[in-house]
């Protein structure tokens, strides 16, 4: 079967159009190189500043997720606070046991509950240290409750908290500095002095990372009732939350209610205390994130304008020094938009080049930067997407003003032309 007559000529002239391109930019090398650096510039700056910033949203998030999906925290203060509502959140009254214990007797949707207290302590063993160790008393529900994991040994039970039994649940990084070069498996059982006093470690924690600059694997878990009778309770704690899968709202709604009823909130007060979840901090971090796009594809565009200028310039020159060539072309039969599809089609293919050349850099600087500096990076096919879709854009747009002029030269002028 034959393919039609239109498809045809229209392949014949794309392949025509691209090596009359390829030609023209061969046979002006240093040309085409200069008229396509601010389209590679441009490009560059936005795919390398894109990428990093993916990369730091994949980081923050996987970072975020350490504090647990579904976990919700009852405390005394916002995570994110100002400055005038700090002054009024410290004024609030502690957060005790005794509501811990009431929204453990009456939520409905909480799969897990735990109270979880603060301070930090110096470990000892065989003489090393690890000082300022953050220092968490909790309940038997935490990891269920805040998120974790063991890599070994067993999490505090009922009777360990109730009986305050001196036994500990160490970090990652504690076992390495404690027990260098040994398993996680050999701290277990093993005897630590937290705070001049003597524990039983029970279990390892697995691995976590930073977060916000703290090290999640440089910390000791202890039963709540042991952290009491070693720190003293004269503080404010905290109530971790484990909400069923898709009801986090739901519970929080619950907690509040539970929360109002305990602290005795009068009907049409604020609450005099926080619920935060980890979906606060991810949308604090996307506001600034935006900006920063913003920032990117603000300085990519204009970038890019200044390339385009330069296109529009270069291919109104080539139009210029082309102009017998059209003519003798439209005198041979060529119509007004083959010579309209050749010049877009020239003007696209320099500023692909440029967009294809400043993608490679972007992504080469975006991977650098991650290599050498605690910055991240992620190449996603969306970063690449968007410096070819610029590139391209700007092709079209800046070359198709030439293409027109190229198109409607008069040929009995054009053939005139010396």
């Amino acid at each position: 079967m034959r393919a039609p007559r239109a498809l045809v000529r229209g392949w014949g002239e794309l392949s025509e159009g691209l090596r009359i391109a390829l030609g023209t930019l061969a046979s002006h090398r240093l040309r085409s190189l200069l008229t396509t650096l601010g389209i590679v510039i441009g490009v560059t700056t936005v795919i390398a500043i894109v990428a990093i910033v993916q990369g730091l949203d994949a980081s923050f998030e996987a970072q975020v997720s350490n504090l647990g999906t579904n976990s919700v925290y009852v405390q005394k203060y916002k995570w994110v606070t100002r400055t005038d509502e700090w002054y009024l959140m410290r004024n609030r009254q502690p957060i005790t046991l005794a509501q811990e214990r009431a929204v453990e007797r009456e939520s409905r949707l909480a799969l897990a509950v735990s109270p979880m207290v603060f301070t930090r302590a110096t470990a000892r063993r065989d003489g090393r240290e690890v000082q300022d160790v953050t220092t968490v008393g909790v309940g038997p529900g935490y990891l269920q409750a805040a998120g974790g994991a063991l890599v070994a040994g067993r999490f505090f039970v009922e009777s360990d908290v109730d009986l305050d039994r001196p036994l500990v649940v160490v970090g990652a990084e504690v076992v390495d500095l404690l027990f260098p070069g040994a398993p996680a498996t050999s701290a277990l059982g093993q005897r630590l002095l937290v705070a001049g006093r003597p524990f039983t470690v029970v279990g390892v924690l697995e691995r976590k990372g930073r977060f916000l600059g703290m090290n999640m694997d440089q910390r000791l878990l202890v039963p709540f009732g042991t952290f009491g009778r070693l720190f003293g309770m004269k503080r404010s704690i905290g109530i971790a939350v484990a909400a069923p899968p898709g009801k986090v709202n739901e519970t929080e709604d619950e907690l509040t209610g539970i929360m109002r009823r305990a602290r005795h909130v009068p009907p049409g007060k604020p609450d005099d205390f926080s619920i935060n979840r980890q979906e606060q901090l991810l949308k604090i971090y996307q506001g600034l994130t935006t900006a920063l796009y913003g920032v990117a594809i603000g300085i990519g565009l204009i970038t890019l304008v200044v390339g385009g200028i330069g296109i529009m310039n270069i291919m109104m020159v080539s139009v210029h020094e082309r102009t017998r060539e059209i003519g003798v072309r439209r005198a041979l039969g060529a119509r007004r938009r083959t010579i309209l599809f050749q010049f877009v089609l020239e003007a696209s293919v320099v500023a692909a080049l440029g967009g294809a050349v400043g993608t490679a850099l972007g992504l080469a600087a975006a991977q650098l930067i991650a290599l050498t500096t605690p910055l991240a990076a992620a190449v996603t096919p969306s970063a690449v997407a968007l410096g070819l879709g610029f590139s391209a854009t700007v092709g079209l747009v800046f070359g198709s003003w030439p293409a027109w002029r190229a198109a409607h030269l008069d040929p009995v002028e054009a053939l005139r032309w010396e």
